[in-house]
Parts: structure tokens; C-alpha cells; sequence
């Protein structure tokens, strides 16, 4: 049985210590929004889990750092193409189109990435102004899980918006069988560790 990870208080303290108070608060916040998901992981209604939701012990994470909390340069991507994502499942690709260039520095690099929306999920209300963006990086196989990790994003209000790496999620297909979900395209590739967010469940 997986257990969790107990950090001694002495250790929490001097990992604090190297941020500021605002740094600080936003620590906290990622540490609220990691308990959460604990939560929904635990109600047979929203886990990846299902019934099965009883034998969930915890995930794995990077600690949180604000240095992977970044601004990115939004270009609109108008004349994309839709296309076909392929999926875990080879009989059920997934309709996207790309939305948006992001480009952004991280510790001293500069990176691009593609946000795509979900045409399927589109023209549904709860999901008109959301963005997906699948990633692979070098922890992918190694600390994080083989298929690549997501983030959620919102439609830029301008030709900026916030990455926060630290917000990384696995895609269902690392906790159970019987999930059908989108594969990082190769040009969502960063070649950089992205110690952040979530790592694999060593579970599945």
C-alpha cells in the first residue's frame, strides 16, 4: 500500500525561507489546489479510479516553486488546420485545432508551445473559453509519466497569459485502464526538465 509522504516541520520551515512572503502565499495555494484534487481522486464520482477510488493513497508531486510560473507571448494561430489527435486508444483519435504560439522564457531559455482547442468540447458552454496543453519534456519516462503530462488554460484576453508548470496534471490513462487520452504532439516537446507538477503514479 502506497503511503503518504510525511515532510519533517524543520525542512517545510527552510524550504520556506528561500521566498518571499508573496512567493510564499502562492506555495500555499498550490498546496490548497493539490489537496483538492486529493478529494476528487477519493469520490468515486470524480476519480479516475471509479469504484475503485477506496484504494487511492496520494500522488507524487514536485515541490511547488514559483520559477515555473511564467508569462507567455500569445500569436494566434487563425489559418490552423483542425486535425485528429491521436489518443491511448489507436480506434479513437480526438478532433483539435491549434489556437495559439505561446512563447515564454524558463530559467534563462526560451521555449514555445502549442494550446489547442477541443473542437468537440468547444461548442459545449462550461467549455468555451478553455485550452488544452499537452507536454512532454525530459522527466517524461523517467519522473512523470510516459504519455506526457497536461495543463488547463483559459482564451488570452491579449497577447499575454500565465503558464503555471507547477499545475502539470497526468492524463487518466496513469492511474487506470479503459481511458482514452490525447498523446503530446512532438512539437509540444520541451527539452528541459520540467521539475514541476505532478510525477508518475508508481501505482499503475
Amino acid at each position: 500500500m502506497k503511503r503518504f509522504r510525511f515532510v519533517p516541520l524543520a525542512l517545510v520551515f527552510i524550504f520556506l525561507t528561500a521566498f518571499s512572503d508573496s512567493e510564499k502565499t502562492y506555495i500555499r495555494k498550490i498546496e490548497k489546489h493539490r489537496k483538492e484534487i486529493h478529494k476528487e481522486f477519493q469520490n468515486p464520482e470524480t476519480s479516475p479510479f471509479r469504484q475503485a477510488a477506496g484504494d487511492f493513497h496520494g500522488l507524487d508531486y514536485f515541490p511547488p516553486d514559483p520559477a515555473y510560473r511564467v508569462t507567455a507571448k500569445v500569436s494566434l494561430t487563425p489559418e490552423a488546420a483542425a486535425f485528429e489527435m491521436p489518443t491511448s486508444d489507436p480506434k479513437r483519435n480526438k478532433k483539435f485545432v491549434s489556437y495559439a504560439k505561446l512563447t515564454f522564457s524558463l530559467k534563462g531559455e526560451t521555449f514555445e508551445l502549442i494550446a489547442y482547442r477541443n473542437l468537440q468540447l468547444a461548442g459545449i458552454k462550461q467549455y468555451e473559453d478553455h485550452l488544452f496543453l499537452p507536454i512532454t519534456d525530459l522527466t517524461t519516462g523517467v519522473e512523470t509519466y510516459g504519455g506526457g503530462r497536461y495543463m488547463d488554460i483559459s482564451l488570452p484576453k491579449g497577447n499575454t497569459l500565465v503558464l503555471d508548470f507547477n499545475l502539470l496534471y497526468n492524463p487518466y490513462c496513469a492511474y487506470s485502464d479503459g481511458w482514452s487520452c490525447p498523446i503530446p504532439p512532438k512539437e509540444n516537446f520541451l527539452n528541459t526538465r520540467l521539475e514541476a507538477g505532478v510525477k508518475n503514479y508508481a501505482d499503475h
